[in-house]
Formats: C-alpha cells, sequence, structure tokens
C-alpha cells in the first residue's frame, strides 16, 4: 500500500482526539473501519504509531515522526488545492465528466441527461468489468465517477478511499425465451430452474458466490454456466441453450422475457462513487440527483416491474445517505 494524504488525515485525527473511536466518529467511519486502515498504515510504515490502552492512544516515537510530517504536508497541500482552485475558477461548473461502469443499467441516460443540461460539458464514458479497477481509476483521478453494481449487502473496497452513494436496489431476476415453458409466470422459483443450464457476464464482483449461495439455498447446485459478454448471454438465451439472470431494468428484447425470482433470493445494489478531495466531488450531489432520476427513466418501458416496486418499497430509489465502506469487506 503507498501512503496518501488521507492516511496522514487518519494519524493527525488519532492524535489530536487520543482515542481510534473518537477519531472513527469525527471522520464519519466505522470505528473497526478506522482501526483496520490504522493497521494498515502500521504495516506501511514499518512499526506502530500509537500506544493504545485503556486511556486512549499516545503517539510512539515513530508518531511523532509521521505526526511532525504529516501537519506540514497537509496545510501545503490545502494551500495548493485552494489556489489551483482559485486559478481554475472553482465556481464555475466542471467542463468535463469522466464515468466508469460496470453493466449499468443507466449510464446512457445519466449521460443524456448531463449532455443536455450541460451542452459544453466533455463526457466520456469507460467500461470495465473490474470494480477494483474502476475505483482505483477514480482515486487515480483517471475517472470523476464510478457507476457500479455490488450484490446483497456487500460494498465496494474501501482500500481507495471513495465515497459511495446507493442510487437504487433491484431483485435480480431471470432472462427466458419467451417459448419457455414458465415464461407465463409472473414469477419463477429458483429451484424450478434446477436442470436450466446458465450464462452469465464476466466480471470480479462476488455475485457469482451469491448466486452458488442462493442455489444451494433452493437445494440444488447450478449446472454449466457459460461466460459472455452481454450480446453473447441474449443469444444464447434466445438460442434456447441457457437462462440467465438480468437486472429489473433490462432493456426488453424481442423473442426474450424477464420474470422475477420467487422470494427476491438475490438482490443487485447500483452505486455512485467519487473521490471526497477530487475535483469532481463539488459536482457530486448533482451527478447523483441525475443518477436518480435516470434510474426513474429506466422504469418506464417496464410498467409490471413500476407496479411491483409500490407494492414493494425496500426496492427501487433509494436515500442519499452516505454507505460506510468496511475495508474487512471486499468484492473478491
Amino acid at each position: 500500500m503507498n501512503l496518501e494524504l488521507r492516511h496522514l488525515r487518519v494519524v493527525c485525527a488519532i492524535a489530536e482526539t487520543g482515542s481510534v473511536t473518537k477519531a472513527a466518529s469525527t471522520l464519519g467511519l466505522a470505528q473497526p473501519a478506522l482501526t483496520a486502515q490504522l493497521q494498515r498504515i502500521e504495516r506501511t510504515l514499518g512499526g506502530p504509531l500509537f500506544e493504545r490502552d485503556r486511556r486512549g492512544a499516545r503517539p510512539t516515537a515513530l508518531g511523532e515522526l509521521v505526526l511532525a510530517r504529516a501537519r506540514v504536508l497537509l496545510p501545503a497541500m490545502k494551500g495548493l488545492q485552494d489556489e489551483a482552485a482559485r486559478l481554475a475558477g472553482a465556481g464555475d461548473a466542471p467542463r468535463r465528466y469522466r464515468f466508469g461502469g460496470v453493466n449499468s443499467p443507466i449510464l446512457g441516460r445519466l449521460v443524456h441527461r448531463l449532455a443536455a443540461e450541460q451542452p459544453q460539458a466533455q463526457i466520456t464514458t469507460y467500461a470495465s468489468w473490474s470494480v477494483d479497477e474502476l475505483a482505483q481509476l477514480v482515486a487515480g483521478g483517471r475517472l470523476d465517477y464510478a457507476l457500479t453494481g455490488v450484490c446483497g449487502d456487500s460494498t465496494p473496497s474501501a482500500d481507495y478511499g471513495l465515497s459511495w452513494r446507493e442510487v437504487a436496489v433491484d431483485p435480480v431476476m431471470v432472462l427466458l425465451p419467451e417459448t419457455h415453458a414458465l415464461a407465463d409466470r409472473d414469477e419463477v422459483s429458483l429451484a424450478d430452474l434446477r436442470h436450466e443450464q446458465w450464462v452469465a457476464a464476466p466480471g470480479d464482483g462476488c455475485f457469482g458466490d451469491c448466486f452458488a449461495a442462493a442455489c444451494a439455498r433452493a437445494g440444488f447446485t447450478p449446472r454449466k454456466v457459460y461466460e459472455a459478454d452481454v450480446r453473447g448471454c441474449i443469444d444464447l438465451v434466445d438460442a434456447g441453450e441457457a437462462v440467465a439472470l438480468c437486472q429489473a431494468t433490462f432493456r426488453p428484447v424481442a423473442g426474450l422475457v424477464t420474470r422475477r425470482l420467487a422470494g427476491t433470493p438475490l438482490r443487485w445494489r447500483l452505486m455512485l462513487g467519487w473521490h471526497p478531495e477530487s475535483p469532481a466531488a463539488r459536482m457530486a450531489d448533482l451527478v447523483l440527483e441525475t443518477a436518480l432520476t435516470s434510474y426513474t427513466d429506466s422504469l418506464a418501458p417496464h410498467p409490471a416491474y413500476l407496479a411491483w416496486l409500490l407494492r414493494n418499497p425496500s426496492f427501487g430509489l433509494r436515500s442519499t445517505v452516505p454507505v460506510v465502506v468496511d475495508p474487512r469487506v471486499r468484492t473478491a
């Protein structure tokens, strides 16, 4: 792990409050998350930075050295950022939006809305199957925002220091050919699909494990699972060779139908992330609001699902409360 300014802020916060617990509260983090981060910082620097007991946390000799440097570097960097912001005209709306996406159902609508509202803005997109890659690119300043999904209650890795907000939570559905024996049902039991072959898009998230666990709870192990891009998944389902899991707002395709899984055994959380110290953070609220509106737009072709959401308010659009990311939880 490379030492970053955010790590120095953590060390200073612990020293100023005299407690990891108080520092976590000041920084808006969970105490276990801050403890794990401190341990990674200490491993990087080669020794403990604090002596911790019931009376609190006191800097070691190594900790005093780090604090002395941090108290010079942090104000200097803040001054540099302030001067750069003034020179660049920080009060003006940014002219650039760089998005990274992982199979996002709303990226197109999000770009369309921003382009319509800000015709002079430069908007670019980057596709990756890896949530960690996108987070790393955002942390490194090569992207401004990551629009990704995670399964269940999982969260993206905390290693990159991003702020995350939930956009929506949807039940995962199954994609079937309209000639399938179960296609005439409103919802399908996962156990009824025990004899099917499956196809899935690639990715390094936890969804494969979530799917396997859901199948185990339904009493079976899934048969062969093909891997293909989205177009390949559609072709295999259309050919009757496999069925696929899909997002609830999957664009309708002639000859195919989406059906809910009974009991909603799988959930998909759509999330927007950015680095809190980047220039993009100034416009994060606007981008988040546009993402929420874009999700609402995506429901228009799905009246049956929209009606289901009205009966199931725990799904759909989320609040804008920050998502606490525990560094002990990773998307494998």
